[in-house]
């Protein structure tokens, strides 16, 4: 009876959450992040505990810190979105309709005028919303800090509800699972920021001093690259480069390629990834890939970090299940 009657509180609460997901679908995104960030900041928040801090004070610092962290990664996006806007608008709309290219023998004319009216009118349409967007993210802002420190004060009583649904037998499948996830959340969120908070740093320096007068703005684009897998920041600096060969300036456009791709595409893996990869989900950059592809173009932003946490936790369902077969074939024999 008691077993029949957990499983039915389970499916009341599962049913509750579906319900209370429709209600809020238009902060859905946001309660996820929070969950995801307040899940992963639980370690910290332990550690303050032990270090002499209340479960409140606890909370708080770790809440403070998350939200200071998202402000600062997000803030150079902000300013530069406002602050370039209208200078790129600007730049679009001097564009001749056709290009032609002829270098070497070679001559090709590229059609301008209908990407030019499609950016123009997008970016357009980006800067009359700015007005709007930005009250709605300092709401969704606020909704997010109270979330998390809302989940940190109750961290105990959140694993002791969520670990006692499962059956005795199946816990160890549930940490299993916590730990792959908590593994892919630090690699999605630590691990990516610090490479991209590297790659800022670099490309700030690097288009500096090669003279590029929007150089903030190209290490902001390359700090966002970063948290793209496999392909990253070298995507701008191969865009550049073109750039360059497009004009005529080889000399330039090699010295971009080549000290580009190994100061900034390179360089920050090589230097943050190794001293926190050991934190991180052993998940291959192809399913890391596919998850971060999938999850975009299925539930949009947010799917950044859905798509490779489900993939994450698919492969270790199957490792386990694996682990699972293989000894009971050895039994068997």
């Amino acid at each position: 009876m008691a077993i029949e009657r957990r499983y039915v509180l389970g499916a009341v609460f599962a049913f509750a959450a579906i319900g209370t997901a429709v209600l809020v679908a238009d902060v859905l995104a946001t309660v996820f992040f929070a969950v995801t960030v307040a899940y992963l900041l639980v370690p910290l928040h332990e550690e303050l505990t032990r270090r002499g801090l209340s479960t409140w004070w606890a909370s708080l610092t770790a809440t403070a810190a998350a939200a200071l962290a998202v402000v600062a990664l997000a803030l150079p996006l902000l300013l530069v979105v406002v602050g370039r806007l209208d200078e790129l608008l600007s730049v679009l709309s001097a564009l001749p309709p056709t290009l032609t290219i002829d270098r070497y023998g070679f001559s090709a004319t590229v059609t301008l005028s209908e990407a030019r009216t499609t950016v123009l009118g997008y970016g357009r349409r980006l800067a009359r919303s700015v007005a709007v967007v930005v009250p709605v993210l300092a709401l969704k802002l606020t909704v997010f800090v109270m979330l998390v420190f809302a989940l940190l004060t109750r961290t105990a009583d959140a694993n002791r509800a969520a670990i006692a649904v499962v059956p005795q037998g199946y816990r160890d499948l549930a940490r299993g699972l916590g730990r792959r996830t908590r593994a892919t959340l630090f690699g999605i969120y630590v691990l990516q920021a610090a490479t991209a908070v590297g790659t800022f740093a670099i490309a700030v320096v690097f288009f500096f001093l090669l003279g590029y007068p929007y150089f903030l703005t190209l290490a902001v684009v390359a700090a966002i690259l970063q948290f793209v897998p496999v392909v990253g920041p070298s995507v701008l600096i191969l865009v550049v480069g073109a750039g360059h060969v497009v004009a005529g300036d080889l000399t330039r456009a090699a010295m971009v390629l080549v000290a580009g791709l190994f100061l900034i595409a390179w360089l920050p893996d090589v230097l943050i990834r190794p001293r926190l990869a050991r934190e991180t989900a052993d998940l291959p950059g192809s399913l890391y890939f596919v998850g971060f592809v999938g999850g975009l173009l299925t539930l949009g932003p947010v799917g950044i970090i859905a798509g490779p946490l489900a993939v994450a936790l698919a492969v270790e369902s199957a490792e386990r299940l694996s682990a699972e077969l293989n000894e009971a074939s050895v039994g068997e024999s």
